[in-house]
């Protein structure tokens, strides 16, 4: 399930989660990071991880994929954005059991006591019960303006891993994977026309790469130079560096 941001109903994750938020589909993973992520959504290893990485780094889709798979598996899971829920995380987490929490961008309430006293709360009663869960966030617990040192101390206690920038040459990979899996026919030509114009944030690329699939679905058209640049023109300008 997805705690969502209304503090409604709660959402099946599966109406959120994309075909390519799968743990296999993530790049150039630090040694052994899969295999316990794998663990840990199977109920194998109970433990708390903790992914530290720059902003667009798959931290989301590591938490999404490892929810998927424990779903998959018969198992409970819970996606908690703490971006979407921030002055409210006490309500959000209020009666949250899953085998697996996986909780996103611990970021946006550092600084928040109350919220920071709720998520203390929250890791204390899942751990208790012997559930596992999964942290992300920009920087390291030291290194995050957390004003509840209790809270610093149990996600300093976490198994953590720091997740790669990745390169021009990953990049490349990670699309073609994408519109491989899609039937695509991404040419080669436009693949490098697009790395070299567009913004290489990778969250602006699966953007830009989403918004094409629509395109070459609803036109019956390749993935052409002259069909991006038709594509992205006045509407990707912002997404085109200089």
């Amino acid at each position: 399930m997805l705690v969502d941001d209304r503090l409604g109903p709660q959402l099946p994750l599966a109406l959120r989660a994309l075909p390519d938020q799968r743990l296999e589909r993530y790049l150039r993973a630090p040694e052994g990071l899969l295999e316990q992520l794998r663990a840990l959504a199977s109920g194998d290893m109970v433990d708390a991880l903790y992914l530290q990485g720059a902003a667009a780094t798959g931290k989301t889709h590591l938490l999404l994929g490892s929810c998927t798979l424990a779903t998959s598996l018969g198992k409970q899971a819970a996606y908690l954005p703490l971006g979407n829920v921030r002055g409210r995380l006490r309500v959000a987490s209020e009666g949250l059991d899953a085998d697996l929490v996986a909780v996103d961008d611990v970021d946006a309430i550092a600084g928040h006591r109350e919220d920071e006293v709720a998520l203390f709360d929250l890791h204390n009663r899942l751990r208790d019960a012997g559930r596992s869960l999964l942290y992300a966030a920009s920087a390291g617990p030291d290194a995050l303006p957390l004003v509840l040192p209790d809270l610093r101390s149990r996600l300093s206690q976490c198994t953590r891993w720091s997740l790669p920038v990745l390169d021009d040459g990953a990049r490349a990979e990670l699309l073609r994977q994408r519109a491989a899996a899609r039937g695509l026919d991404f040419d080669g030509a436009a693949l490098d026309w697009m790395l070299r114009r567009c913004s290489r944030d990778l969250g602006t690329l699966t953007a830009l790469f989403e918004r094409l699939d629509r395109a070459s679905l609803a036109a019956q058209r390749r993935l052409t130079v002259p069909f991006l640049r038709q594509v992205l023109g006045a509407e990707g300008a912002d997404s085109v560096v200089p």
